[in-house]
């Protein structure tokens, strides 16, 4: 839900009258006259700054049970809104001439500790049809769900699904497009970024701008649509480079990499009476053998099989084509998501979640959903310390009221 919203909607305010008006009364006034020739002189499609964007809230009832040595603890708890349902992203563009479009979204949610966070700001440069060179902080071209489905608006269940947002946003550059091939299409999307560095836990992070990786990340993704009416795509992605570390801990691990690979599919197809919506992701992440803190602190280092993967498949029906205006703006969604992080890491789990959620489709653009969460995780590691889930299971299952609108 917190970084794509590429398919907002532009809509553009600029008035050029108001502009020529104002340049006429900075003549008449005595005015610099060729800063006012130059005004008068604009044209539509010059300069225009725009604001669109995306909201989201609602109300979160949660009861979690959690067990440790055969002792459960439940509690409960319920919110106007949490950490992962709630959002107000206004987005800001400036389209100069018809080449050049700046793009600046903040973000505020539960995430950002009542701060601002950033989801995207960039430079995109219309180098020729179907081919756009970018530059700044950008979403990076991995899987399918962090760009184009994570809007409230757009996103079929109240939560994301977990781990599907591992590549999230980097500054770097970036090159997109696509192409014809008869009747199927293809597009293509290209970046070289940062990257990330490895934390002593074996955890890796976003290293940021001032990067001290003297190495970059390449990622792409490969879009196909076999299917003359694109109802129909399938999505390779990867991501490789090396890992960024202090510089006083450049001598305690091995040369750290990481490997990414992603394979998604999309499929909507309007089979009457209704409208079928299909998605699905799978991700792999690996960081080559090194050695981590050991929270027992009689055994300082210790290494462990640093591999991830998650994967989600979700369906929704709509009966879009029935006459009844209350039913056809009805909509049925489920998902089912699978996470596992690394057995005998702090943070080794294996996670399951099942979601379903009743929509009600206000306007083509506003929802209001009825779900329900259903979430199982069982820790893996055996790591002898007090802090870590050794042993430990959680079960939650939370219902969930939201309203979803791109503004």
């Amino acid at each position: 839900m917190r970084i794509n919203k590429l398919n907002t909607k532009i809509l553009l305010f600029a008035s050029i009258a108001f502009l020529k008006a104002g340049a006429s009364s900075a003549q008449d006034a005595g005015g610099n006259t060729d800063i006012a020739k130059q005004v008068a002189a604009l044209q539509p499609g010059d300069g225009h700054f725009m604001v669109a964007g995306l909201a989201t809230f609602g109300f979160v009832n949660q009861s979690t049970t959690n067990t440790l040595g055969g002792v459960s603890t439940k509690n409960k708890m319920n919110s106007l809104g949490d950490a992962d349902r709630f959002e107000f992203s206004p987005m800001f563009l400036w389209r100069h001439g018809d080449k050049m479009l700046m793009e600046f979204e903040p973000s505020w949610d539960g995430n950002s500790a009542g701060g601002i966070g950033v989801n995207w700001a960039s430079i995109s440069y219309f180098a020729a049809p179907n081919f756009i060179v970018r530059g700044g902080y950008i979403v990076l071209p991995f899987g399918t769900y962090t760009k184009r489905l994570a809007a409230g608006w757009i996103n079929k269940l109240p939560s994301d699904p977990i781990g599907v947002d591992v590549a999230g946003s980097d500054f770097g550059v970036e090159a997109e497009g696509g192409l014809a091939l008869g009747s199927m299409k293809c597009s293509y999307d290209l970046a070289v970024t940062n990257g990330f560095q490895l934390n002593p836990d074996g955890t890796t992070a976003n290293v940021g701008i001032s990067s001290f990786n003297r190495g970059k990340t390449v990622c792409g993704r490969f879009g196909w649509l076999p299917l003359s009416n694109s109802s129909l795509e399938f999505g390779v992605s990867g991501l490789m480079g090396s890992l960024a570390t202090p510089l006083a801990d450049s001598n305690v691990y091995n040369k750290p990499t990481i490997t990414m690979y992603a394979g998604d599919i999309n499929f909507v197809q309007n089979i009457s009476p209704f409208m079928i919506n299909l998605k699905g992701q799978y991700t792999f992440s690996s960081v080559n053998s090194q050695n981590y803190n050991n929270p027992d602190i009689t055994q300082p280092k210790y290494t462990f099989t640093n591999n991830t993967s998650s994967y989600f498949g979700q369906i929704a029906i709509r009966p879009t084509q029935i006459k009844n205006r209350v039913l056809n703006k009805l909509e049925l969604a489920f998902r089912y998501t699978n996470y596992v992080s690394p057995k005998n890491s702090t943070w080794g789990q294996n996670y399951k979640e099942m979601d379903v959620s009743l929509n009600y489709w206000l306007s083509w653009r506003s929802v209001v959903k009825l779900g329900y969460e259903n979430i199982t995780s069982d820790g893996t590691t055996n790591l002898t310390n007090s802090t870590g889930i050794d042993g430990s299971s959680t079960s939650i299952n939370r219902l969930v009221i939201q309203f979803s609108t791109e503004f």
